[in-house]
Order: C-alpha cells, then structure tokens, then sequence
C-alpha cells in the first residue's frame, strides 16, 4: 500500500491530526517524513534575509522534533524554504517520490469534520501523490479502520477508487461499502424543476444500488439528493471516506466535479483523495 509518506506538520492541531492519520494508514515499514514549509529567503527583504531564513528553518526544525518526540513515531525531518505550505509539500513529495501526502484540516473546523483552509485546499490542487486529509481533533480520538467507504458514480475514477479500496480493506480487515448519491443533470432544470414521482425516484436510487452491487464484495448504498450533502452524511457511518481524482489539476475536477470542495468541508471522516498523478495507486 502506501510505502513512503509525507505528513504536513504545522504548529497547531492539524499537524497532530495529520500524524494520528498516517500512523492508521501506512504499514510499520513504512518511510514517514515529517514535513514544514517554512517562508524562504526570498520572501524575507532586507540585507539580514539569510539570518531571517536560519532563523526560520531553525524553528521549523525544532517543531518538527517536538512532533516526532510527542508522537513517538520513526521519522525522518524535512525543513522546506517555499512560497506556501502546499508548495513546499508538493515540491517535497515529488522530490522523494512519495505516495502519500497527509495534511490536517484547518484549526477553525467543527471537531470532528475535515475543514478546508487555503493551505490544504492549495495541498489538494495539483499534488503529485494521494492526498489524505484528516479531520479536526482526529489525534484526541483516532479511529481504528473497520468502516471503508468509496464515492462512486461509475466512472473510470470512482472504479480506481474501488479497486484501491478493496486492497485497503483487506489490509485492514474492514468492511467495504459503496456510496452513489443519485441526482438529475443541471440541464434538466434550465426553465424550472423536472417533476418526478416517488416511483420514479425509487427507480434510480435502486438502479444505483445495483450497480454498485453488481460490483461484487462491496454494500451497496444510494440516496436521492445533493452529491455533496448526501455523501456527507455517509461519511458519518465510515472510518474513511476514499475518492477517485479525474486528474492532477483543481479539487473541482475531482470525482465529484464541483461538489468535492464542499464534501471536503462537511465530511465527518477522514478523506483519502486518490489522484491520477499518484501511479502508485492505480487499479
């Protein structure tokens, strides 16, 4: 699975969640790299820029060494000069080859709920690796992985994700389940509403429910309504929620299109978003 790890560590909680995530997720094998990007000399003006940046990279390096004191795990310390936290990491990852990158979610998320600040929102734009995000709070109780959940919409993507998930779950010894969110296309509301009966409703979500199982080895679950809210709400009953990426571009060209933002702002679990750009993880 994964092999070679980078944790974003801030000061702050997120940096804790973020490594009570990649302790549940990687094997005892594993390479884990604790990470900081911290501003470079050239973000710092005046003739005292390199002094600034010492200055600098010796603090991050100090944070780094609490974290791995505190958290009493194996891992290697990386110091990044950049121009944004996302930037360093991405820099990082690709110049280690790593094939996932775990960041946390923003201090000012509910507890328990991923939150996306700007630096994780950047993280997950364009990361050359899988990227996990864990929830507000997740160190004070992290859950041990029983519950595996997939976002599927029978794509290429989502069918990635459910290969990759199987793997996981055997891994764990979890329960694996499929989650489709049933919807009607934007352009079957351009001058009002589409009326449908209940019947026709039941109709679909039971049409998503049997693709899903048509999969074979995976409980198939289905809801009509909004993607974003309806799958928020099954994260709740899973440990980990895995996506599928369409590509190594914008979160709004994840499985889910412009939902995914709003997903990662409400889900109740950790996320594992799996990207094109990340071989390691392909079906």
């Amino acid at each position: 699975m994964f092999t070679n790890v980078v944790v974003g560590v801030d000061d702050g909680q997120g940096g804790r969640d973020a490594i009570a995530l990649a302790r549940q997720l990687v094997d005892s094998g594993a390479r884990l790299t604790l990470a900081h990007a911290y501003p470079g000399e050239a973000q710092i003006p005046g003739r005292s820029a390199a002094a600034a940046d010492e200055a600098n990279r010796k603090r991050a390096l100090d944070l780094l060494e609490r974290s791995r004191e505190q958290s009493g795990i194996d891992a290697q310390l990386r110091t990044i000069p950049a121009q944004s936290p996302a930037h360093g990491l991405h820099v990082l990852a690709r110049d280690v080859g790593a094939d996932l990158l775990v960041v946390g979610s923003s201090g000012d998320a509910t507890l328990g709920r991923v939150q996306l600040a700007d630096d994780t929102h950047r993280t997950l734009n364009g990361a050359p690796c899988a990227v996990a995000i864990a929830p507000a709070g997740y160190a004070q109780h992290p859950t041990e992985i029983r519950e595996i959940g997939v976002g599927y919409n029978d794509s290429p993507e989502s069918d990635n994700a459910i290969a990759f998930a199987r793997k996981l779950a055997r891994r764990f010894g979890a329960n694996l389940s499929a989650f489709e969110a049933v919807s009607l296309p934007s352009y079957t509301f351009i001058g009002g509403p589409v009326p449908l009966e209940d019947e026709q409703l039941d109709e679909m979500v039971d049409a998503a429910r049997a693709r899903i199982a048509a999969l074979g080895g995976v409980e198939a679950h289905a809801a009509y309504g909004i993607t974003c809210d309806e799958l928020a709400v099954y994260s709740g009953s899973v440990d980990l929620l895995i996506l599928g990426s369409r590509g190594y571009g914008a979160i709004g060209r994840l499985v889910h299109g412009s939902t995914s933002e709003a997903l990662a702002g409400s889900a109740r679990c950790p996320l594992l978003v799996l990207t094109r750009a990340g071989g390691a993880v392909d079906a």
